[in-house]
């Protein structure tokens, strides 16, 4: 299961070199705690990819990345097209790969971005295909990631960052005390936010 992801709207940062170093401290972050068979990595300009066991770990690690980006700078959101497939290993040295994994891949993150420009899609950020049938119905994925999107594009910055601490397994304790509000006001965005929901998906999802 491989991955490309590219930065939304990144030529329009003014400091294009520290939103560089960011993304390669995120990326560093993610491999430790995802451990892709292949790690993620800055390709060319605001391009990244990587390669995972299971859709289940590509799908948990895509929202964790987005959250740990957005949530340090809003601007910064990402957009993912992941591919399953055959891949082939073109140069070992360099890391270069090729197959029609990444082929479909590429046509994922092309086609999510075909999306975003339609006004009922704009939250659209992450899309799946495949070359092989094998696996889950893509068509089944790709409505939980349209819907994933559209709940975590409604949310605010506070609420992404309690999501991203559930998914980094915080308690609500400790995130209230982060974002110094009670512990019932973290409880009451977790439920009506959906990220109750949304975690108890990705849960579900993860063992796929």
């Amino acid at each position: 299961m491989v991955v490309i992801a590219d930065l939304v709207a990144s030529r329009t940062t003014p400091d294009r070199a520290a939103l560089h170093r960011r993304v390669v401290a995120v990326l560093e972050e993610a491999n430790a705690r995802f451990a892709p068979v292949s790690l993620l990595r800055v390709t060319v300009g605001d391009e990244f990819q990587g390669a995972f066991a299971s859709l289940g770990q590509a799908l948990r690690c895509t929202l964790w990345l987005r959250m740990a980006l957005l949530t340090g700078d809003p601007s910064c959101d990402v957009r993912f097209g992941l591919g399953r497939g055959e891949v082939s290993v073109v140069d070992a040295e360099r890391g270069i790969e090729d197959g029609t994994a990444w082929w479909v891949a590429r046509d994922a993150l092309t086609g999510v971005e075909a999306d975003a420009e339609r006004s009922g899609l704009r939250h659209r950020r992450t899309s799946y295909r495949v070359a092989l049938p094998a696996g889950p119905d893509p068509a089944l994925v790709e409505a939980l990631l349209i819907l994933r999107d559209q709940v975590v594009g409604a949310m605010s910055v506070r609420s992404c960052r309690l999501l991203l601490g559930v998914l980094e397994g915080r308690s609500q304790l400790e995130l209230a005390e982060s974002e110094r509000i009670s512990a019932s006001a973290v409880s009451q965005r977790v439920r009506n936010d959906g990220i109750t929901a949304l975690v108890a998906a990705e849960n579900l999802l993860e063992e796929v």
